[in-house]
């Protein structure tokens, strides 16, 4: 098995001890509050990553495309939510997934797309199971708890000959605070306003058996769960920086991260150069508005130790800038000789992720390739 030194850069790197301490983090937090936990499988889109979380006692997976769906399918996980609005469009690929024996679960928000479901499903003999988005924080799509259009939804489909499946929200809202008090408020308000939804369901009549609730700053806030039947959260698994300075990790439990190599410099103005640019990186800023800027990420030694003060300021396609981040360094040069490995943690895993085939995997052994996966 190769080692570190043997491969290229740029890569995506994978600490292996630090992500199965987030899985077991997570899922411990999970089984004390007393709830399922449905990972949502976006962040790696990688059936080694995937497995891990299984293992550890996560039951059914959350995802994005229908792509990964029919990826994860094939590898033998049934129990699948697809947490984007679906497309009419996209339903005869469902239906397919649906009648391979995949116990595909849909979302939707609108009266006009339950009725599209709906009448799909009974023109091919499917009830397809479908849960109804809720808006907890006027943070993304979803009905408010309140909403007039809740019931019109859910009698759409109940009605139509879907079955309804119950509530969702993701408190997407969450990523905006960095105290443990605002975190925990959120999470609340997450709670509380998709179980009010599904109250609403039940009292007209309508079935609402799963609660469902997620993201990884609520899933890690939050002080009990009453009412909630299952959490989703994804970037737990690799963590970022953006979860970083919303406080529900340390930059030690960032397991992601991209190998670059300096491959010149430009002195006067305090820059190394490495061959990891935005194609590696992505572009993600999603540190820019919070308390502490990253930049496109905080520069590591190869071995993972972070070299405070160090970022990568910028980038072009192949090509990012490493510098201080309070000024100039005017020994950069001496500090990162041409040839200085070094790696840079992710402003958001997801994104960053998203721009490899692959990941090397340290492990005990060496490093292992795991495969990840792209498309809708």
């Amino acid at each position: 098995m190769p080692t570190l030194a043997d491969i290229d850069t740029p890569a995506a790197l994978i600490d292996v001890r630090r992500m199965q301490a987030n899985i077991a983090r997570m899922q411990a937090r999970m089984d004390g509050l007393g709830v399922k936990l449905r990972p949502h499988v976006k962040t790696s889109k990688s059936l080694p990553v995937v497995r891990a979380q299984l293992e550890a006692g996560a039951r059914g997976i959350t995802v994005s495309t229908l792509k990964e769906a029919e990826e994860f399918f094939d590898a033998g996980i049934d129990d699948i939510f697809y947490a984007v609005g679906i497309a009419p469009g996209k339903l005869p690929r469902a239906l397919a997934l649906r009648r391979r024996g995949c116990d595909l679960k849909l979302v939707t928000d609108n009266v006009a797309g339950a009725e599209a479901v709906a009448r799909f499903g009974k023109a091919h003999g499917e009830a397809f199971e479908v849960w109804i988005e809720i808006d907890v924080d006027g943070n993304r799509s979803g009905i408010p708890p309140e909403g007039d259009a809740l019931l019109d939804v859910g009698r759409a489909l109940h009605e139509g000959g879907a079955r309804l499946g119950g509530v969702m929200a993701h408190a997407g809202g969450s990523y905006a605070h960095d105290t443990p008090e605002a975190l925990q408020a959120a999470a609340e308000q997450e709670r509380a306003g998709t179980v009010r939804a599904a109250e609403r369901l039940r009292q007209a009549g309508l079935p609402c058996p799963v609660v469902s609730v997620g993201s990884t700053p609520t899933a890690l806030s939050a002080q009990a769960l009453g009412g909630v039947t299952e959490v989703r959260a994804g970037v737990y698994v690799f963590f970022d920086l953006v979860m970083h300075n919303i406080g529900v990790c340390t930059m030690d439990e960032i397991a992601l991260s991209v190998l670059a190599t300096v491959i010149g410099h430009q002195q006067e103005k305090g820059w190394a150069i490495v061959d990891a640019g935005w194609m590696a990186m992505s572009r993600d800023r999603g540190t820019q508005k919070q308390k502490r800027d990253f930049g496109l990420g905080q520069v590591c030694a190869e071995d993972g130790t972070p070299i405070a003060g160090y970022i990568v300021e910028s980038a072009n396609q192949e090509h990012g800038i490493v510098c201080r981040a309070d000024g100039i360094d005017p020994r950069i040069a001496e500090r990162f000789p041409v040839g200085t490995r070094l790696r840079i943690l992710p402003n958001h895993a997801c994104a960053t992720a998203a721009q490899f085939p692959a990941y090397h995997a340290i492990v005990p052994e060496g490093v292992a390739v795991w495969p990840r996966f792209y498309g809708w």
